[in-house]
């Protein structure tokens, strides 16, 4: 193959759900902006807002990513029509039909790589089969992780050793077995499959991702080798597996229009919200966002809102739209105490929907960041230098807290104890006031700021030219055009 970069052709494959997608676009622009032509593989509703991501980009050449749209099996397994996100799965019945919904999409994936002869397949973890294609056509596949190398790490020598079978009760502690520093854990913090020991739909589908990531060819992690250097390594050197770490990828999106409609269109003016940040003093203001898959209930918004007040800070808070409460408009939010918006008229501000998250956090009024933990949110929190408040709910979540909180040393745990899906646990107003107030004010506020900032310096110096990220970039690239 020629030194030219341009003629490596490379299939994206992002899992379904908005905090697996918004990665792999930015990774499709940062391959892009090195003249690889890119080809983006998804459904017709998730194409809209992928589309829209990459025609506001200026920073690198749109004419190099293309989109292949693959139609979605709802109606064969008994999907609502346009149920093609996690984020539209909004029941656990509906989970098992959406991954049976995921395996259908193996035999037109397979004939759309056939057809254009692609060098290479990233694809999401959670596409196990893709080796299968992969193999077929004799070209590498690559997995692309939505987390973190210390996550995986973690929850790997957990499920291998299975340390949580010899304690006495769920809370317990147990030390994570041949993890890089002395890290505990507890049962309750656990999916439920795990620590009930059944074998579901879910157990299966992740043991088949686990698996099929020891037969790839390789993984892309969205991290910087200054941010988990000794997990990076455990990675390789005792799993044995290559390894590319070439993010923040967040930090490829340069301005402004594209930090507002990155993942989706936001539900608020950009500008409208810039304003208002500009209004606060630096540091004074406090992100709270769970991401866009934990849907918790109205007991927790109100003691979430009861947090807010009573910590008296500055707050910038993202809901989820709550199921019928849009037709009754916004004076029949019975999640909000009486009167919450009119007393914190000045004080705060509620985005209903999505927000321009990267551009909030990047802002010098935001001094803390209430976070579910999610690899994305985190890193995004890093990237931009902000202490955290973790408060995870399900995922691998709760190892990232661990992370942000005992490793990193620039974030608080609200408190936590259990892994629920969707709802989480639940969690009182005292402790989120707590939280809130030990991130944004004192010295040990002082001393997790001034590492938060310099992390994300390190992430800045990671991606520039010579940077670990961008280097480790540089030798995928090589390495793929080696073997095209």
């Amino acid at each position: 193959m020629s030194s030219n970069d341009s003629e490596l052709h490379i299939f994206l494959f992002p899992y379904l759900a908005r905090g697996h997608m918004i990665p792999m676009v930015d990774m499709a622009k940062l391959l892009s902006s090195r003249g690889i032509k890119i080809t983006i593989v998804t459904t017709p509703i998730n194409s809209i807002s992928i589309s829209n991501s990459i025609k506001i980009s200026k920073s690198f050449s749109a004419s190099k990513i293309h989109l292949l749209i693959l139609k979605f099996p709802s109606a064969e397994v008994g999907l609502p029509d346009g149920c093609e996100n996690l984020d539209f799965v909004i029941s656990p019945a509906m989970i098992p039909k959406f991954i049976s919904a995921l395996n259908l999409l193996q035999t037109p994936f397979e004939e759309a790589v056939m057809e254009h002869h692609p060098h290479c397949i990233i694809a999401d973890m959670f596409f196990p089969w893709a080796n299968d294609v992969a193999a077929k056509l004799g070209i590498p596949r690559l997995n692309f992780h939505g987390s973190c190398f210390f996550s995986f790490c973690a929850s790997e020598f957990v499920r291998i050793h299975q340390p949580y079978n010899h304690v006495s009760s769920e809370t317990e502690p147990f030390l994570i077995p041949c993890l890089p520093r002395d890290i505990t854990f507890t049962k309750m913090k656990l999916p439920e499959f795990m620590r009930e020991n059944v074998k579901n739909y879910l157990s299966e589908f992740i043991e088949k991702a686990i698996e099929s990531e020891s037969k790839c060819y390789g993984v892309v992690m969205n991290s910087f080798y200054e941010l988990e250097a000794e997990y990076a390594d455990c990675y390789r050197n005792v799993f044995g597996r290559k390894a590319w770490h070439i993010g923040p990828l967040s930090l490829c999106n340069k301005e402004t229009e594209e930090k507002a409609w990155r993942g989706n269109e936001s539900s608020i003016n950009e500008q409208e919200c810039l304003k208002w940040l500009d209004s606060k003093k630096s540091n004074s203001v406090v992100y709270v966002c769970f991401g866009s898959i934990a849907n918790f209930n109205f007991e927790q918004l109100k003691e979430i809102a009861s947090g807010l007040e009573a910590c008296g800070k500055n707050f910038i808070w993202v809901v989820r739209k709550v199921k019928g409460e849009e037709e009754k408009g916004e004076d029949h939010e019975e999640w909000l105490p009486k009167g919450f918006e009119q007393r914190g008229e000045e004080k705060g501000m509620i985005i209903r929907g999505w927000a321009p998250q990267v551009l909030i956090l990047e802002h010098p009024a935001v001094g803390g960041f209430v976070t579910h933990c999610g690899w994305n949110s985190t890193l995004e929190g890093v990237a931009a230098g902000v202490p955290m408040v973790t408060w995870p709910v399900s995922g691998e979540q709760f190892y990232n807290e661990k992370l942000v909180t005992e490793v990193l040393r620039i974030g608080v745990g609200v408190g936590v104890q259990k892994w629920v899906r969707l709802v989480g646990d639940f969690v009182r107003r005292e402790a989120v006031e707590k939280a809130i107030n030990r991130v944004m004010e004192g010295e040990e506020a002082e001393e997790m700021r001034k590492r938060a900032k310099e992390f994300a310096q390190m992430a800045r110096k990671a991606i520039a030219e010579n940077g670990s990220s961008y280097s480790d970039l540089d030798a995928l690239i090589k390495e793929l055009k080696s073997l095209a």
